[in-house]
């Protein structure tokens, strides 16, 4: 059943806790605003949670780079309205938004695990309309990368990964 995952020491759990809780509190509050500002009801992407594991107790892997969070889940987002919008059956439109969202993101380079989820919640969601995607998704992702990148930094992790030269 597993079990492999390394040992991480308390203080690397603390920090990775308390970074998600900072970081979706001020993501989550601007966001809201934004929204309030725009007359939007939709502020908040729900796989959002799982994408700020990544950025905060994972911010060297490569699914947890801005490219990787704000692509994969802006890309994801427009995959499953279209699915929505053109596929009546959630049976098939399900599965397809899903398996499109993985072949972009393969093609873009930009794998991100809680981006397949952002397709399916486009479907389950009757999501119909493109905004969607720009605004919560891509706007979450990128204040997500934002205040990842200042909280690692700040707190000794680099965030993002340099390219290697």
């Amino acid at each position: 059943m597993g079990g492999d995952q390394p040992h991480v020491s308390w203080i690397e759990r603390i920090r990775s806790v308390f970074g998600a809780f900072i970081g979706l509190m001020l993501v989550l509050t601007l966001a809201k605003y934004i929204g309030e500002i725009g007359g939007v009801d939709e502020w908040l992407m729900a796989s959002l949670g799982a994408s700020a594991l990544l950025v905060f107790a994972l911010p060297g892997s490569p699914m947890a780079q801005p490219w990787a969070v704000i692509t994969g889940n802006t890309l994801s987002a427009l995959i499953g309205v279209t699915c929505s919008f053109f596929i009546a059956s959630p049976m098939i439109a399900l599965p397809m938004a899903t398996s499109i969202s993985i072949l972009g993101m393969f093609a873009f380079r930009c794998l991100h695990p809680p981006a397949a989820a952002v397709a399916l919640i486009a479907v389950l969601s009757h999501i119909l309309h493109y905004r969607y995607a720009f605004f919560p998704v891509m706007v979450d992702s990128i204040l997500l990368v934002i205040v990842g990148a200042i909280y690692s930094n700040l707190t000794g992790k680099p965030y993002p990964n340099l390219p290697d030269s």
